[in-house]
């Protein structure tokens, strides 16, 4: 093949120095061990850097590229996130303005593709057998490669790529996890230098991702198993209107609520939280929820008994566990609500009239004391008045001290209007775009977020 013939080579100008490994002659070995390297065999002035020093030079340059690049992908916390990182930084290395990366079929992220681009890649065929894919692929001319699958080409040919650069994302502990591609627009291929680093940052990319998706199916986990603890839906009760927002860490935080139709028409509501994350929490805070039903059933009218008992339960079962929890017996007819709280914050009763905390008690959460017991309080709704139960989360989501934060909530409620106080779940959302602006009450947190609302007709 004739050199105008020969595909351009990606690189020729790399933005990091030529490795050792690809450009520097080999160094004659040194005549005395007090010579420095490329000193020895050369007519090179003293003090003139030689083509060791180069190597090395260049070969430090790639490892601190290698170093930085690394450095932004340990920063990503998912799946998807560190595939974007993958392709950016094969993308700054290959000089390559279009890529392909995924993980598993359901998994997959494009860098400078449309949608309908990714979908038009999606249909290129892969090999039979997935034990045929090579540690690397390279296409230097897609258009003119003879042997080609045509599909391929008719690919390349519709979104103008013209060559590409594929790496297999895998580990030996973890095997196959996924592939990278990077799609040049005219001819080309990466130097044995630029591939040699691509390869490098690839097998660190790859223990990475399979640590994200271990993470990610702990996380599926963790939310299937607390969906299955938590109410499916909440009781229709006559004169009162229930309405909840939950949303979850993605480590599995402890935080319940409940709301359950008690005998003679009664409604009793509870909002808690299981200190600690993960499954162990979780089923840990399914046992609480569980046993607060039971002793709420037992005790009738007295939270304070509810509480007591739950207590007494969580320090023999759980005694490496506290919580925090509060719960309310609500008579709807009389709109008469008894209170108990350990160690929880205060609920908030919104109406037209008035807007104010009900201090439930002072005492510690459950499990930190070895005999637990508070005062209960009482008070009587107003028609129209709703009823805020909330857990921490709400509060520590804000990112501001405890008192400001209680502070921004009193005057979200109070700077609610008329129309949006009618309905509980307006109410509560309103709440939530007030204290949590731009989203962030749907942006990971190591924190639960419970908020049950209960309005009096």
């Amino acid at each position: 093949m004739s050199a105008a013939g020969l595909p351009k080579v990606a690189g020729i100008n790399p933005p990091i120095p030529t490795s050792a490994h690809t450009a520097a002659p080999a160094v004659e070995q040194q005549s005395h061990p007090d010579q420095l390297p490329g000193q020895a065999g050369t007519d090179e002035p003293a003090g003139q850097p030689g083509p060791a020093q180069d190597g090395l030079a260049s070969w430090a340059e790639d490892l601190t590229t290698l170093h930085e690049l690394s450095e932004r992908l340990a920063r990503t916390s998912c799946v998807e996130d560190a595939l974007r990182e993958v392709l950016r930084a094969g993308g700054t290395l290959t000089g390559a303005r279009r890529g392909l990366a995924g993980v598993g079929p359901a998994t997959v992220t494009g860098l400078g593709l449309c949608p309908a681009e990714l979908g038009a890649l999606e249909t290129v065929p892969l090999p039979a057998s997935p034990g045929t894919v090579p540690a690397e692929e390279i296409h230097p001319d897609l258009c003119h490669e003879p042997g080609l699958d045509p599909r391929h080409r008719e690919v390349a040919v519709r979104l103008g790529l013209g060559a590409s650069y594929a790496v297999r994302l895998a580990t030996d502990s973890a095997g196959r996890l996924g592939s990278a591609v990077w799609f040049y627009d005219e001819p080309a291929e990466p130097g044995e230098r630029l591939r040699r680093l691509i390869g490098l940052y690839c097998r660190h990319a790859t223990e990475h991702l399979a640590r994200l998706v271990e993470l990610d199916h702990l996380r599926a986990t963790t939310a299937a198993l607390r969906a299955q603890l938590l109410p499916t839906r909440l009781p229709r009760i006559p004169g009162v209107r229930l309405a909840v927002t939950h949303v979850a860490a993605p480590g599995g935080g402890g935080d319940w609520y409940d709301a359950m139709a008690l005998p003679e028409g009664a409604l009793g509501l509870s909002v808690g939280g299981v200190t600690g994350s993960g499954t162990g929490t979780v089923g840990a805070m399914g046992r609480l929820r569980a046993a607060l039903r039971a002793y709420a059933v037992m005790e009738g009218e007295d939270p304070v008994a509810v509480l007591s008992d739950l207590e007494l339960l969580l320090r023999l079962t759980e005694p490496a566990r506290s919580a925090t929890a509060l719960y309310a017996y609500v008579d709807p007819a009389t709109r008469r609500i008894a209170l108990a709280g350990a160690g929880h914050c205060p609920p908030l009763v919104v109406g037209e009239r008035r807007v104010e905390f009900v201090e439930t008690s002072l005492s510690a959460p459950l499990g930190m004391l070895s005999c637990w017991e508070a005062p209960g309080a009482e008070l009587r709704a107003l028609p129209g008045e709703t009823l805020l139960l909330y857990t921490d989360g709400l509060l520590h989501r804000t990112g501001d001290a405890t008192d400001r934060a209680v502070a921004r909530l009193h005057a979200a409620a109070a700077g609610a209007p008329r129309a949006v106080r009618e309905d509980p779940a307006l109410l509560a959302d309103h709440i939530l775009r007030t204290l949590l602006p731009d989203g962030r009450g749907d942006q990971d947190s190591s924190e639960d977020l419970v908020l049950l609302a209960a309005r009096f007709d």
